[in-house]
């Protein structure tokens, strides 16, 4: 019996864990990496080391490969369309993945559903950016460029007509959209499989620092039961109508009036579904291979009452390893996953998953080891 074979574009994190995911189901990964330092080429037996922005490039490695599917959304798209037309199996496919690649696109497709969003359009310069502003109740407004943006890069808080110069210098079109007065941000995470079959696991809480995920609570602490489930019923409606297959993240903000806005898509594993390594029957990562072989998806259940995850950010103590004996002795039940990245202010090089039955020791003990591993917190 020959075992498929998935390729996967990209050699972030993101691959290095979902290779991981495939390894009890024997699966066999192709890795298509800018570099051999990049996270999962380190771990992936099979490395091309190639740009995937480059067409002969990316056929030559979809050879031998039974799927292709995707670390992040950054493939151009017209490359993604040849690959289709040599007949080439790539979930998500081109025209799911235009909703991710391009924010003007998700929100145009958006609605048309009559999904619930920020009010926004494409602007052409400052000034029609303070027309949006006056259009909208007056500045602050969120200026993003609708290409290219990731954990807050590409994105402008915007308080004055002057505040809107630099997010037109890279020539790329700008979505304008209205500051949200939000109580916090959530995320709905599901998985859907080529035939249909979709699994939504618990809408969790999303806590930003700096315009990046810091810490990550499963289940979102205080959600009303009938919100959760519209929020996992719109991630859902989401996938099917964009024929999504695989992980879909949709990060929300909940209003102050009760309501819940969709703010981005991702298509792919997300920072937001990394609790399910340690707190899921299934985490999302082996719910992604599941999906791109059409395999049956797996539960999504969590296996304790509280998840969190919190984000280990590199700080000016690169030693993270000789940190691992107190917290693990501190800890037993910590979970530590780090991706093989050089230590870099700000950046991220790993992450911490704790749970159990009490909200806050749950919250104090990830707080406590993802400090300790950057160096902020020493005892």
């Amino acid at each position: 019996m020959t075992f498929p074979v998935v390729g996967m574009v990209g050699g972030g994190q993101l691959a290095r864990m979902t290779h991981e995911a495939g390894i009890p189901l024997g699966i066999k990964f192709k890795l298509l990496s800018d570099t051999p330092q990049d996270s999962a080429a380190q771990v992936v037996s099979e490395v091309v080391i190639g740009d995937y922005r480059d067409l002969d490039t990316l056929r030559d490695f979809a050879r031998g490969c039974d799927v292709i599917t995707f670390d992040h959304e950054h493939v151009p798209a017209e490359h993604l369309a040849a690959l289709e037309a040599d007949g080439v199996v790539i979930r998500p496919g081109r025209a799911a993945l235009a909703h991710a690649q391009d924010k003007g696109v998700m929100r145009a497709k958006l609605d048309e559903l009559g999904a619930p969003s920020p009010r926004h359009r494409i602007v052409a310069d400052p000034a029609d950016a303070a027309a949006f502003a006056a259009e909208v109740g007056g500045f602050p407004i969120i200026l993003k460029t609708v290409r290219g943006g990731y954990d807050g890069k590409g994105v402008w808080f915007v308080r004055t007509p002057e505040d809107a110069r630099e997010a037109f210098l890279a020539g790329v079109q700008v979505l304008a959209e209205e500051k949200v007065d939000f109580v916090r941000e959530l995320a709905a995470n599901i998985v859907r499989s080529p035939h249909g079959q979709a699994v939504a696991y618990p809408v969790v809480e999303s806590r930003q620092v700096d315009g990046v995920c810091d810490t990550v609570i499963a289940p979102a602490p205080g959600l009303d039961e009938e919100l959760a489930g519209q929020a996992q019923e719109l991630a859902l409606r989401i996938a099917k109508e964009l024929d999504v297959v695989g992980h879909l993240a949709v990060e929300l903000f909940q209003t102050t009036d009760g309501r819940i806005l969709v703010n981005e898509l991702a298509m792919r594993p997300h920072n937001s579904g990394h609790w399910t390594q340690d707190g899921a029957i299934t985490s999302q990562f082996a719910n992604h291979v599941r999906a791109v072989l059409d395999l049956p998806l797996g539960d999504p259940r969590p296996r304790a009452r509280w998840t969190v995850m919190c984000n280990v950010l590199g700080g000016d103590y690169p030693d993270m390893y000789s940190a691992y004996l107190h917290c693990m002795a501190r800890d037993p039940q910590l979970k530590i996953h780090m991706y093989g990245k050089d230590v870099k202010p700000g950046r991220k090089v790993g992450h911490v998953n704790t749970y159990g039955d009490d909200l806050d020791d749950v919250l104090e003990r990830a707080r406590h080891a993802a400090g300790y591993l950057r160096g902020t917190i020493v005892e």
